[in-house]
């Protein structure tokens, strides 16, 4: 509204511009005709004087049109125009009659004669004031429209965000069986595919808890209860009997070091996963700590005729924290003898390859299904509820050894085939000669 009259006139003035441009290139046979049409068509009025020097006028009884009027100032525009010396020019002016601004043109025609063109560059103010009330009544209407698109906008998208907020709520306090229902919204349908699937990682890992707790809680209940009874008989009836005393308290003590792994394994889980140990990274024999960590499971292979055998070269230079990767040998041994054949064989082999030694532990058991290998991982995650002969497992050694593995940059993964066995394995960078 504001720049509508500027517009306006600039607009004049272009087709002003272009009804000169025709006269000018009008051949003088056509002119007549030309000018006719253009008045015809045109508000304006013209004043055609010949090369012959015979005026004619069109369209001078107009409104507002000063072509064939007695004005001494608009005799002195026409000289001004015709003094230029140029074929083309025009002069804007004020119409005192009108008091509105006018435009004269003057165009020389190529074959001889010129002509003025007048127009008025009428003013707009009377259709502005009709486009303005206009304009009231469709802001009003445009605003009602708006209001009522926005609340129906607001309630398709409100409605869904508060039933996601209500349903996350129901989460938090632990139930796990709310669905995040998708509306159409492609954000709203992220969020609700994000939760979703937030809210099956945390009932998976709440199961995995409860499994924990289950398994801990059986794991502490007999040592804690071999370890009363033999204390109580050692009290009561061996205190005298050197043999006997030693042999229950070898009990004791043996059942002592398995609370030791369970409450071992929760306290190193957490500072790792708290990034809260440093690695003490060293250059060492890997095969030599290998041999060790074998040596200490010879209770175990002379008592339950396991067997563990070691391929590998004789020497193995790696760099490494040393007491964190033989804690990851201790998981993987102890995870390979928990689900290991009926031949009760677990083979550790390690290969050389051109940058790494690959370290891999094998067992011979039931081995695991493919849709379990993603959570062998996960905290808490036992693929068998029971265990199979009488070591402590948390569930927590596998996270273990992802967690130190992740810390060095390792890789590592396991591969498994249903009733032929289980290879977890991981690479360790080597020290080459």
């Amino acid at each position: 509204m504001v720049f509508l009259k500027v517009f306006y006139e600039k607009y004049q003035i272009k087709d002003m511009n272009r009804i000169a441009n025709t006269i000018a290139n009008t051949k003088l046979e056509d002119l007549e005709d030309t000018i006719k049409n253009i008045v015809y068509k045109n508000n304006v009025c013209i004043e055609y004087v010949s090369k012959d020097g015979i005026v004619s006028l069109y369209n001078d009884m107009s409104t507002g049109c000063m072509i064939g009027k007695d004005n001494r100032q608009f005799d002195v525009y026409k000289k001004e125009l015709l003094d230029s010396g140029e074929d083309m020019k025009a002069i804007k002016f004020v119409n005192s009659d009108y008091k509105s601004k006018a435009l004269l043109y003057l165009v020389k025609n190529k074959e001889g004669g010129f002509v003025f063109i007048f127009s008025m560059l009428s003013s707009v103010e009377s259709n502005t004031v009709v486009i303005r009330g206009q304009l009231i009544y469709i802001t009003f209407v445009v605003i009602i429209l708006a209001i009522i698109i926005s609340l129906f906008l607001s309630n398709k998208i409100s409605k869904p965000i508060i039933d996601i907020t209500e349903k996350s709520k129901e989460l938090a306090n632990g139930n796990y069986n709310v669905v995040f229902q998708k509306n159409g919204i492609v954000e709203i349908d992220e969020l609700s595919d994000t939760l979703n699937y937030l809210e099956s990682e945390v009932s998976k890992t709440d199961e995995y808890r409860r499994d924990l707790m289950a398994n801990v809680s059986h794991d502490l209940k007999t040592p804690l209860t071999m370890i009363k009874a033999y204390a109580e008989m050692v009290r009561d009836l061996s205190y005298n009997d050197k043999e006997k005393r030693e042999e229950h308290l070898n009990i004791i003590i043996s059942e002592t070091d398995r609370l030791n792994v369970l409450v071992g394994d929760i306290l190193a889980l957490s500072r790792l996963q708290a990034n809260a140990e440093v690695l003490n990274i060293e250059t060492y024999d890997l095969r030599q700590e290998l041999e060790s960590i074998v040596a200490k499971y010879e209770i175990i292979k002379e008592t339950e005729d396991y067997k563990i055998s070691i391929e590998s070269p004789d020497k193995v230079k790696v760099r490494a924290d040393k007491n964190k990767i033989n804690q990851v040998l201790y998981n993987l041994i102890n995870n390979a003898l928990n689900y290991t054949g009926e031949d009760k064989k677990v083979t550790i082999k390690i290969t050389e390859e051109k940058r790494d030694y690959l370290v891999e532990v094998i067992d011979t058991g039931k081995g695991i299904e493919k849709k379990q290998l993603e959570h062998i991982w996960d905290r808490y995650y036992k693929h068998e509820k029971n265990h199979k002969r009488n070591i402590v497992g948390t569930g927590l050694g596998l996270s273990i050894v992802k967690n130190i593995l992740v810390s060095h940059n390792f890789k590592y993964g396991v591969k498994s085939k249903i009733n032929e066995g289980t290879n977890f394995y991981f690479k360790i960078k080597k020290i080459n000669k």
